[in-house]
């Protein structure tokens, strides 16, 4: 039984090769989705433009985790996908790596509270809400939303639940869903 343990818990290369797969993937998506947030906030909502577009750019993480049930994979799904990002020659450049490690963070814990023994909607409904929280903390101080009021925190803060929960919740486990009825990626 604990060397099954141990089997599962190391990376294989193919484990490897399909992380840095969802990290490209995913560093394209967050590039090209850029353009709606900058959309977005060229209008009246820019206040909202964060936070309504930011799932999206939490996927990488909880997708790596749901996909390879590894410790560690949140992180370094949403490192890998900020990197080629930055590559991409994001608009926020090297601050692209802080963020993808704030959020690959806040994914991991959502799957570490559940001792990385739940893979499904339980684990999910965690990470949502460390990666609503913690993404929420890094927002009032690095984006300047100390500087709102209580009632725009408070509604900037049920948009954010709402598009991590709509993109990095729902959508992921569907993504999950598919890949596993496909058998694109069989798992220890």
């Amino acid at each position: 039984m604990q060397i099954d343990q141990k089997k599962r818990s190391l990376w294989s290369l193919k484990d490897v090769i399909f992380i840095a797969l969802i990290g490209i993937f995913f560093g394209i998506i967050y590039q090209l989705w850029s353009f709606v947030y900058y959309a977005l906030a060229a209008t009246p909502l820019k206040v909202f433009a964060n936070d309504a577009t930011l799932g999206v750019w939490l996927m990488a993480g909880p997708l790596a985790s749901m996909l390879l049930h590894k410790k560690g994979a949140s992180v370094v799904g949403e490192l890998l996908a900020a990197t080629v990002e930055m590559v991409l020659f994001s608009s926020w450049g090297a601050a692209n790596l802080l963020s993808g490690l704030i959020q690959g963070v806040g994914s991991e814990l959502g799957f570490a509270s559940t001792g990385y023994r739940d893979y499904g909607i339980r684990s999910l409904a965690s990470m949502v809400i460390f990666e609503s929280i913690i993404t929420f903390l890094w927002d009032l101080f690095q984006s300047g939303y100390i500087e709102y009021s209580l009632s725009t925190l408070m509604v900037l803060f049920a948009i954010r639940v709402v598009s991590i929960t709509l993109f990095a919740g729902v959508l992921v486990y569907f993504i999950d869903k598919l890949v596993e009825r496909a058998g694109i990626l069989t798992r220890d």
